[in-house]
């Protein structure tokens, strides 16, 4: 069967196994900063958005609560309001559907801090031009971090919040604008006690004949709530329609210890309740608080009397029993730019202009050119594309076609925090001499430069691990040279308000994709989110259940039928067009890093529990849980992005071995159609394989004479050995290899020979 169709065959799998939804999930359901969640349920779709300041706001769409897609961006950049701060622009955000259409409510920062709405006849748009509300005469204003509630008779209502003391319930016309009814909540919180801080985001739902006002203490306080006094009575604004507010969360803290800032509560079909929530990773000194407040699930329920409560977040958590639809873990979507415009998952970073990007210059680029902006105007011009900083493992790749005219002049791959203040990026430029290099840098200052020897388009990737990140440049995105490896820490902590204003890491949280900064524009060929050629770091997975990330640098507490999940891993293979080749690798072999003295067996699954099987790996003993060996097993044909499933099986109750990183060995995929003239040369397996008491041999055949190139790389990519680099004659060539002096584990020989080039995979054990 051909490539094409093989893989065509096995994404027909995927979609069959992804209604399936996961029985557990852990947070954050929404990784990466998400602050000040909404939720509505329209029908079987739930819908969440919040605030997104100077990052372009995005509708994220769910069918079960725990997997969440973007499908749209409600309001432009190039919108002529919209701000370039760093924690300026859209602040809030709320989706609903009221008389036949959708509307979406947001604040913005300048100006007032006024209150605007978008509608459309679809979610995804396209989207109205942003419309001013109309303050009442009389009234102190809305604020910017509000909500909308529509009651069963079909009335709606903004919740509005101007000041710690000013809650309000405004209720709307069939235009969206206030009709002069407002209910005054103003004595929840007065002056000057001020009994719950701020009284924040304020958000309301009906349950049972109930009304429910929920409010944060601040953003990172208490959440309350308090309900109406007596079940079925209309909505009011007398302190007697109400009872005294109540702490919403309850019991031991875990991981996400501040949940606030919660949406409104849905009722399910299955009559189950769910708010989404806003939280730090841990306390405000995490080391991973620059993370912002990510976006967590907690089931509501209620007790006799009508009250709510929600536990902390601690841990895996029974997922609701709703489809999946296969959709996939939420986190950062790679893109072959083939479309005809940029997909709702990229965000622009403040107002930018629609001439300054585009698909269509040059089909399957996105081209981006630079642009002053309006806040910074002295500065270099740049433009960017970004999505969250969304974990704290990742392996960002492109392809960018880039002549820089002098050192202003950059493109490239980067992640900075919030307040745009601390830079980790990887780019193309010029060195001092004017001549074409890559660079890498971090914090003002360079750590690595690398001229380039020849025009054309350059591979960049920028590796995350922890808080250290990898810079890296290939001439074919197979075999890479590393340019440096900094520490980042200072990114991913929080840090405290300058005197000039709110501009600590922590508020807004990083971003990461790819820019361009100077006077020429760039363009990039692809985007990958996580490389599944590089490491994957065990000790982070996207979701998991059994299993204790983080335990000394590895995966640990592996158990008889544990399981654990890598989100957004992209193999590469043929894109939207058929048989054209967008990131041109597919994957021939699978090997984790293990230690333990009982071992067992992986499952590697993908997009579920009960996905298309794609290897299964056994794991010997190594003689102890700090000696770590390599394990490995070939791999079925898999293309494009995918969550990668590992099960875990063995015999006892014990821990059966802990997991260092999986890596993904690739292959060059022949893009040449099945009629076209084969290449001229080919290259056996090694034989022996596994090999280390003897040399094993490599044999590689010719048609006719030409110039060969065999060398060995590491999984790094990293070129560890050349065993051939001359014209060879035509016939079958054998060439012995001990390996000496390097240490057990997979390796990639690879043959080239003209245009053609082949690779396969070994393994060293002595």
């Amino acid at each position: 069967m051909p490539r094409a169709a093989r893989l065509l065959s096995l994404a027909a799998a995927l979609l069959a196994a992804g209604a399936t939804a996961q029985p557990t999930y852990v947070n954050a359901v929404i990784p990466g900063d998400h602050p000040d969640p909404t939720l509505t349920r329209i029908g079987d779709d739930y819908y969440t958005t919040g605030s997104s300041f100077n990052v372009t706001p995005k509708i994220y769409h769910s069918t079960d609560l725990v997997h969440w897609r973007v499908i749209a961006q409600p309001v432009s950049a190039a919108w002529e309001l919209y701000d370039d701060r760093p924690a300026g622009g859209v602040w809030g955000g709320h989706t609903v559907f009221h008389n036949g259409q959708y509307w979406h409510f947001f604040g913005l920062d300048p100006n007032g801090r006024q209150m605007y709405f978008v509608t459309a006849d679809r979610v995804e748009g396209p989207w109205s031009e942003p419309t001013r509300m109309i303050v009442p005469p009389g009234e102190r204003g809305f604020g910017v971090d509000n909500s909308v509630f529509i009651d069963d008779d079909g009335r709606w209502f903004l919740l509005t919040k101007n000041g710690e003391a000013f809650n309000f319930l405004v209720e709307l016309g069939d235009d969206g604008q206030p009709n002069g009814v407002v209910l005054d909540l103003s004595w929840l919180n007065p002056e000057p006690e001020l009994p719950y801080g701020w009284a924040e985001g304020p958000v309301m739902w009906k349950h049972d004949g109930y009304y429910y006002y929920s409010f944060a203490q601040h953003l990172v306080g208490n959440q309350y709530v308090m309900k109406s006094a007596v079940q079925g009575a209309p909505l009011s604004d007398d302190p007697a329609a109400w009872e005294t507010p109540r702490i919403l969360f309850e019991g031991p803290r875990g991981a996400f210890s501040t949940p606030n800032h919660s949406s409104p509560a849905v009722t399910t079909p299955n009559g189950t309740s769910w708010v989404i929530s806003q939280s730090y990773d841990a306390s405000r000194s995490s080391e991973w608080q620059a993370l912002g407040r990510q976006g967590v699930l907690s089931q509501i329920g209620y007790d006799a009397d009508g009250w709510p409560t929600a536990q902390y977040p601690n841990g895996p958590e029974d997922a609701p029993d709703l489809p999946s639809s296969g959709i996939p873990w939420t986190v950062p979507r790679s893109d072959s730019f083939d479309g005809a415009e940029v997909a709702p998952d990229w965000s622009f970073l403040g107002y930018t202009p629609d001439d300054t990007y585009s698909l269509t210059a040059r089909p399957g680029w996105l081209r981006l050119t630079p642009t002053g902006g309006r806040t910074f105007p002295a500065t270099p011009g740049q433009n960017t594309v970004i999505q969250n900083a969304a974990e704290k493992a990742y392996s960002l790749v492109t392809r960018v076609d880039f002549d820089p005219e002098d050192s202003e002049d950059e493109a490239g791959l980067w992640t900075f925090n919030g307040p745009e203040t601390l830079v980790a990026k990887v780019f193309v430029s010029s060195d001092v001499g004017d001549v074409p290099a890559v660079v890498s840098f971090f914090d003002d200052a360079y750590t690595g430069v690398a001229p380039l020897e020849a025009e054309g388009p350059v591979w960049l990737r920028l590796h995350r691990n922890g808080h250290d990140v990898t810079s890296a440049y290939s001439t074919d995105g197979l075999t890479w040279t590393d340019l440096s490896t900094v520490d980042v820490s200072r990114m991913d902590r929080h840090q405290p308000v300058s005197e000039g204003g709110m501009d600590f890491n922590a508020f807004t949280g990083n971003q990461q994709g790819l820019y361009v900064r100077g006077e020429v524009p760039a363009d990039f060929d692809l985007y990958v989110y996580r490389d599944a050629y590089a490491p994957i770091p065990a000790q982070y997975p996207s979701n998991y259940n059994g299993v204790t990330p983080s335990a000394s640098g590895a995966l640990g507490g592996i158990h008889d039928g544990d399981w654990a999940m890598y989100a957004g891993v992209e193999f590469g293979g043929p894109g939207d067009g058929g048989d054209d080749v967008d990131y041109p690798f597919a994957p021939e072999a699978l090997t984790v890093e293990a230690a333990g003295t009982v071992g067992g067996t992986i499952e590697v699954r993908l997009d579920s529990l009960d996905g298309p099987r794609i290897a299964e790996i056994t794991v010997g003993p190594t003689g102890g849980t700090s000696t770590y060996e390599t394990f490995g097993a070939e791999v079925d044909a898999i293309s494009g992005q995918h969550d990668v499933f590992l099960t875990f099986s063995g015999s006892g109750t014990g821990a059966l071995f802990t997991l260092r990183s999986l890596t993904f060995t690739p292959q060059a995929l022949d893009t040449a159609s099945d009629d076209a003239p084969r290449p001229t040369a080919s290259l056996a397996p090694n034989r022996p394989n596994p090999f280390g008491m003897e040399p094993t041999t490599i044999a590689f055949s010719l048609d006719a004479p030409g110039r060969v190139t065999l060398a060995v790389y590491d999984v790094l990519g990293r070129e560890v050995a050349t065993l051939v680099d001359g014209v060879r004659p035509a016939g079958t060539h054998a060439v012995p290899f001990s390996g000496a002096g390097l240490p057990n584990g997979l390796y990639v020989y690879r043959l080239t020979v003209g245009e053609h080039t082949e690779a396969r995979t070994m393994t060293l054990v002595r």
